[in-house]
């Protein structure tokens, strides 16, 4: 068996213990100090073995990323008479040794002949197209936002998406009766791009380490750093120099519900939630909220007594909450008053467009008396939620 497997029966067995005591404890839905203490323990031992299932996931991740074969084996007769098709620009082979070598400082005049492919207007090279697919899959690896969102590449500043505004609609017609003008009426939504960039340093000596794995770490690192910084904008970025995000107030998702309290959600108020949702867009939903929010409705029944949350059973399932996935972030807001605290929705209709690409700069002389040098990663991207109806939040009550 393998060891996640062996965590999440471990843990899936624990919630259950945690549910029995507290059915067993609770008097008139309310538990003793003591009681509620033995609670909470159980209930972390909960949150750390999902922490710890999500690490060794992203961890096995990455063995079957190192452990690929580099080239796939021909398993076919080539077909005669028609040549292997040459890529070309920063999509080549040339290209992408090119980049990497002057990274590690390595330059020729072949080397920059071949980086002129990928010449950047501010000073730096566009990554490889392979490599550049490998940093928004780690991107994606820390962004909640661009695991569900809609992604798309585009070439010029702005991108603009036509949205149905008003939809025509059908009419009961008399025998001979004229049919009824109803037409459908557009409007307009512009995804531009704003700039987002963060600045490494690597010592010189590890640079000229050919064992150090200069691609691997930059991927990583600055995947990283940008996914997180990203998925803060994604979700509540106010589109004043940033995406504007999910739990905004005016460009993010519609109000499905108020709850009663500045400081707490009720299981009627996160049912409520669910069927604010029109049906369509339900199919495909998914929840995100704090995961401070998750402990606070993790003891929430429906009428039948059936606890609303859920732990992910199987190697890759997260936990669901009404029987939907359920994602969590630190940028969502915490429980308090006239915060929007959960968003449930169709979040395909999140657009986050992708200017391509993404571009590295080798800083030779800003850090050089410290003997290291500093290499600049910037990406022109933006966010937007094209269709709010698609996403629902509930706002806590405005004062307690």
């Amino acid at each position: 068996m393998s060891k996640i497997m062996e965590l999440r029966e471990k843990r899936t067995k624990l919630w259950s213990d945690t549910k029995a005591f507290l059915d067993s404890h609770q008097k008139d839905g309310v538990l003793c100090a003591e009681d509620n203490t033995t609670y909470e323990r159980m209930e972390n031992d909960v949150v750390v073995l999902g922490h710890e299932i999500e690490r060794l996931e992203r961890q096995a991740a990455i063995d079957r990323e190192m452990a690929a074969p580099v080239n796939a084996p021909i398993t076919q007769k080539p077909e005669s008479g028609r040549p292997a098709e040459v890529k070309k620009g920063i999509a080549s082979d040339a290209y992408r040794a090119a980049f990497w070598n002057q990274l590690r400082r390595i330059s020729t005049p072949e080397i920059r002949n071949a980086l002129e492919a990928g010449e950047e207007s501010e000073g730096g090279y566009l990554v490889p197209d392979e490599y550049e697919q490998t940093l928004l899959q780690a991107m994606d690896d820390f962004n909640i936002v661009r695991q569900v969102a809609h992604k798309f590449r585009t070439n010029s500043g702005s991108h603009k998406i036509p949205i149905v505004a008003s939809k025509g609609e059908a009419s009961w017609i008399d025998e001979e009766g004229a049919i009824p003008e109803s037409d459908d009426s557009f409007g307009l939504i512009s995804i531009g791009a704003y700039k987002i960039g963060t600045l490494i340093k690597v010592s010189e000596e590890l640079l000229s380490d050919s064992v150090f794995n200069l691609e691997t770490y930059f991927s990583q690192e600055f995947g990283r750093r940008l996914g997180s910084k990203e998925e803060q904008a994604f979700l509540i970025g106010d589109g004043t120099g940033k995406p504007s995000g999910i739990f905004d107030a005016t460009l993010g998702g519609e109000t499905g519900v108020t709850a009663a309290s500045a400081t707490a959600i009720s299981a009627d108020e996160l049912i409520d939630l669910y069927y604010s949702l029109k049906n369509a867009y339900r199919s495909s939903a998914v929840w995100m909220m704090n995961e401070t929010t998750v402990k606070a409705i993790r003891k929430l029944k429906d009428a039948n007594g059936n606890y609303l949350w859920a732990p992910g059973l199987k190697d890759g399932e997260t936990d669901t909450l009404l029987g939907k996935k359920l994602l969590t972030s630190v940028y969502i807001p915490e429980l308090a008053a006239d915060k929007r605290t959960i968003a449930f929705g169709d979040f395909s209709n999140y657009w986050i467009g992708d200017r391509q690409g993404i571009s590295f700069k080798r800083l030779n002389e800003l850090y050089a008396v410290t003997g290291q040098v500093g290499f600049l990663a910037t990406q022109r991207v933006d966010g937007r939620l094209v269709m709010r109806e698609a996403v629902k939040l509930l706002k806590q009550k405005a004062s307690a």
